[in-house]
């Protein structure tokens, strides 16, 4: 996102980390947030969340709840099982938007865009895999079925014409096939670095594989929903900088959530930002107060656009 987009996404709301907050005035309440896999950035992120904001609000007790990511996420805060989820940007516009997987347009809201995803197309490094299109007739795990990763990773092939051996496994088991030789890649949406790659690489060194050559075509199809990042040099050990796909993730909820607990995790968003940022990832992620607010096309849930405005005056 430029610079100028991110000021008119502001649209004068000036954020400060500083302002005074007030507490969540209910009865005590529980709050869930599904998450995503063990070994993945979505789950540490959650975890942090949930201490900060049942340290800033003492009436809520917030727990993460392990998942299989964005798909499961959403079905989880509509179905009533979680009170807030993550869910990456393309899984939130193809809900509220009726689009595959989902069959109808869903009242999904959102309470803030809270930071980058990286598609990572991992491979060993003494593999056979040097790019994506050659993952033709080979199998790769394009993530377990019910993660965000399986929807960019359809995507993902389809628009560079790869038909590969598609699995659907979650992280730990896709690494562990990857470490096995069992598929020759595995594809994850998630944070740099993600925990359970980087210890993969400590045992069995990968690669990545550059994936932005597909970006126009995706950006053509689906809306700039989809950007083009860069991976850092060193983010994993000895493997360089890269450019990839990246997609932002939201924090979303449903229209029943109460304006109070959209309010309490807009606060805990906004002044504890930098608490946010699981520890292995400091320096290559973070939360950007500036843009908080830029979860189009998914809406602001009421009580968030009203704790946003609050905390501006």
């Amino acid at each position: 996102m430029t610079v100028a987009r991110r000021t008119a996404l502001l649209g004068g709301l000036g954020l400060l980390a500083g302002c005074s907050t007030s507490g969540y005035q209910g009865d005590e309440r529980a709050v869930t947030v599904a998450a995503g896999e063990n070994g993945g950035f979505y789950l540490a992120f959650a975890e942090l969340l949930a201490a900060q904001l049942n340290r800033a609000e003492p009436r809520l007790r917030c727990t993460p709840m392990a998942t299989e990511g964005s798909l499961d996420n959403v079905r989880r805060v509509l179905g009533g099982q979680a009170d807030l989820g993550l869910a990456l940007a393309d899984v939130a516009q193809a809900a509220t938007g009726g689009l595959r997987p989902f069959g109808s347009r869903l009242p999904l809201l959102a309470l803030g865009r809270v930071y980058e995803n990286y598609l990572q197309l991992v491979v060993r490094a003494d593999g056979p895999v040097r790019t994506l299109a050659e993952l033709a007739g080979r199998p790769v795990s394009l993530g377990a079925s019910g993660s965000g990763a399986s929807v960019l990773g359809e995507r993902l092939l389809g628009q560079a014409g790869v038909r590969a051996d598609v699995r659907n496994l979650p992280l730990l088991e896709a690494v562990a096939a990857l470490g096995a030789r069992s598929v020759d890649g595995l594809l994850w949406s998630g944070g740099i670095p993600t925990p359970a790659l980087a210890e993969l690489n400590d045992r069995t060194r990968i690669s990545l594989i550059p994936l932005d050559p597909v970006l126009p075509a995706l950006r053509r199809v689906y809306g700039p929903v989809y950007e083009q990042v860069l991976v850092p040099a060193g983010a994993y050990r000895g493997v360089g900088a890269l450019a990839t796909i990246g997609v932002a993730n939201l924090l979303v909820c449903s229209p029943s959530l109460p304006d109070e607990v959209a309010a309490a995790a807009v606060r805990v968003l906004v002044n504890h930002a930098a608490d946010l940022v699981p520890a292995q990832a400091v320096g290559t992620q973070f939360l950007d107060v500036r843009t908080l607010i830029g979860t189009s096309p998914v809406p602001l849930h009421p009580g968030a656009a009203a704790s946003y405005r609050a905390l501006h005056g």
